[in-house]
Formats: C-alpha cells, sequence, structure tokens
C-alpha cells in the first residue's frame, strides 16, 4: 500500500494492519489531527508563505517565523507549528520544498529550523 500524507499536518501516514479495512477512508495521521482538523488560520498560513515566497526571487527562502508574523504579529509563535504544518501541506501540494543546510529534506522528519523555497 502506498503512503498517504495527512491532510491537517502534512506528515506521512504509514498502512497499518488496523486501517486495512478503512485505507481508502484514511485522512488524518491520528487523533490529534482528526480533532484539530483544518482552521480558517491554516489557511491564511498558506497564503502568507505562498505570498512571501512570490515576492522574492525564485531561489529565495524564508523562515516560516515569516509567515507566522504576518498572519499574527503579536501572536506569531503560537502560530509556529501551524506555519510548519502549512509548509508541509505545500510541500505536498508540490508548490515548496523543506531544506535544510541547503538540502532538500523530508518534511516528516525534519527537525530543527527550516527554510521554504519554491519547487524547482
Amino acid at each position: 500500500m502506498a503512503d498517504k500524507t495527512c491532510v491537517v499536518c502534512g506528515r506521512r501516514i504509514e498502512w497499518r494492519k488496523k486501517w486495512e479495512r478503512d485505507w481508502d477512508e484514511v485522512r488524518h495521521c491520528g487523533s490529534a489531527c482528526r480533532r484539530r482538523g483544518l482552521r480558517e488560520v491554516d489557511a491564511r498560513l498558506e497564503a502568507a508563505i505562498e505570498g512571501l515566497l512570490d515576492a522574492r526571487a525564485r531561489a529565495a527562502t524564508i523562515c516560516p517565523s515569516e509567515a507566522a508574523r504576518q498572519v499574527d504579529p503579536g501572536g506569531w509563535r503560537e502560530l509556529m507549528e501551524p506555519a510548519r504544518m502549512a509548509a508541509r501541506r505545500l510541500v505536498e501540494k508540490g508548490t515548496v520544498q523543506i531544506v535544510q543546510g541547503g538540502r532538500v529534506v523530508d518534511p516528516s522528519t525534519a527537525k530543527g529550523p527550516i527554510r521554504l523555497r519554491r519547487s524547482k
């Protein structure tokens, strides 16, 4: 079975025996993402990432914190994980790459500071 991507956090969902009968309906990686769902702020973060990248040179990168600051200048720190989630969803759509040290990394396993750039 092919892996899927969680519609909320953008992480890879690996096939499990317990989902054998329901694999076609699986959309979330776990109960936390199922409860959280997609919110209006998630769409705003995706749009902010796209807008910031559109305003820069093709090869330029941004930090997810820039999108979080644009969406909520006073509460951007609380939006850091949602901004990373938005970036992972954009990776799944094929519009963005997540890089560390100039190299593209797996969005599901990247830890620490990341940068975002347009897909080549």
